[in-house]
Parts: structure tokens; C-alpha cells; sequence
């Protein structure tokens, strides 16, 4: 299985087995929606190489910065840093990969972001998007919230909003890191939410997979 330089990352197994599933590699163009700090970014353009190229894309400067930096450091030569909204993704060519994760919870659209990520691959290239269903996430046993979401649950229709905006769904799960007790588990949540949940048990939200591919052929009117 692939292994991706993420070990800090409580949901890098669903991203290793996502692009282990299409098969990334070397010479792949990708691009990385909504990049942040770019580690997914970084441990994609490890994968690719030195033959590959991955956009990141963030509508943040200050992000456009840290990826920049992120690469450099990690002497990843083809990251390409552009300051850009998920909706208006507009990229100098077609790539094989575009990815998202934790970026649809939090726009007015997410099926005209799809849609963008969709015109962006070649025919025959892949969409993978990650989003969660916040609700369903506990610690001891009460259920999590995200208020400052646009759409917290996004990750419970992303099956059926990827299929709408003219890709086919290729494969598609959920799932959520548990723990209790100190851990990444227990640090990811004070991060996410600046309470130590201490030894209580949590069940992160769990995170909605789907891999898709655009079609070779247009689909009939």
C-alpha cells in the first residue's frame, strides 16, 4: 500500500488507500484544492517526482507562503503555489488528479466546486474529495458540532454531489479515527476545537471518501 509522509495526520489512511486505489505515481500532474499548509501537497509531489507537478491551490496568500516554504524545504522543485478561491479554480493545464479535503464543509457551492475540479481533469483523470460528517463524531459519547461550517454534514451527500456534477462515482466509504487518552487523536481535537478532551473516548468525524474519474466521453444529453 502506499505510504505517504503524513504521520502526524489522523486521516492519512483514508488518503493512502484512496490513492493507492487510482494508482498515483511518478509523472502525475495533480492539484490540491484548498492546500493550507501544504503537507498533502508536499507528500503528493513526493510521490509524483521530479517528473510530476502539483498545483496547490489555496484562496489564502499568506497560504500560498507556507506551501512555498513547505516545498522548498522538502526540495520538492515542482509545487506550484497559486492564490486562488475553490470556485474559481482555473488551472494552465489538465491535470490527472485533483483533490480535496475538509474544503466543501466550508463553501456556499460545493457542487460548482466540484464541477470546477471536474473541468480540470483530462478525460479519463481522477477526482478524489474528502469531507466529513461532523455530527457524527462523539466524545464520550456526545456528538460533535462545527457551527462555523457552512455545511458541517457535507460528506453524507458527497456520493451524490459528485455524481451530479458529470463524474463517475468509482468507489466511496467513511471512515473515522477513535482513541482515548493522550495521542494525535486527542491533539487533532484540542486543536480543531481548543478543548483537551483528556481521557475521554472520541470518535473523530468521520470522513466520507469518494474516488471518481471523468469520463472519456461526454455524457448523452
Amino acid at each position: 500500500m502506499l505510504e505517504l509522509d503524513l504521520r502526524n495526520d489522523v486521516y492519512r489512511r483514508p488518503l493512502a488507500t484512496a490513492l493507492d486505489r487510482l494508482g498515483l505515481r511518478e509523472g502525475w500532474v495533480c492539484v490540491d484544492v484548498g492546500a493550507g499548509g501544504g503537507d498533502v501537497t508536499v507528500a503528493l509531489a513526493r510521490v509524483v517526482g521530479r517528473d510530476g507537478r502539483v498545483y496547490a491551490v489555496d484562496s489564502d496568500p499568506a497560504r500560498r507562503d507556507e506551501v512555498a516554504a513547505a516545498a522548498a524545504e522538502a526540495a520538492q522543485a515542482q509545487v506550484v503555489a497559486i492564490t486562488q478561491t475553490a470556485e474559481e479554480l482555473l488551472l494552465p493545464e489538465a491535470v490527472d488528479l485533483a483533490y480535496c479535503r475538509f474544503v466543501l464543509l466550508h463553501v456556499p457551492d460545493p457542487g460548482a466546486v466540484l464541477a470546477r475540479m471536474a473541468g480540470a481533469v483530462r478525460p479519463g483523470g481522477w477526482v478524489v474529495a474528502q469531507e466529513p460528517v461532523t455530527s457524527a463524531g462523539r466524545v464520550d459519547g456526545t456528538a460533535m458540532r462545527m457551527p462555523a461550517a457552512r455545511d458541517p454534514d457535507v460528506g453524507a451527500r458527497l456520493p451524490a454531489l459528485v455524481r451530479r456534477a458529470g463524474l463517475e462515482l468509482v468507489d466511496a466509504w467513511a471512515e473515522a479515527p477513535a482513541w482515548s487518552g493522550p495521542g494525535p487523536v486527542a491533539e487533532y481535537l484540542a486543536a480543531l476545537s481548543e478543548v483537551d478532551p483528556g481521557d475521554d473516548p472520541v470518535v473523530l468525524p468521520p470522513l466520507v471518501t469518494v474516488v471518481a474519474r471523468r469520463p472519456l466521453e461526454p455524457r448523452p444529453a
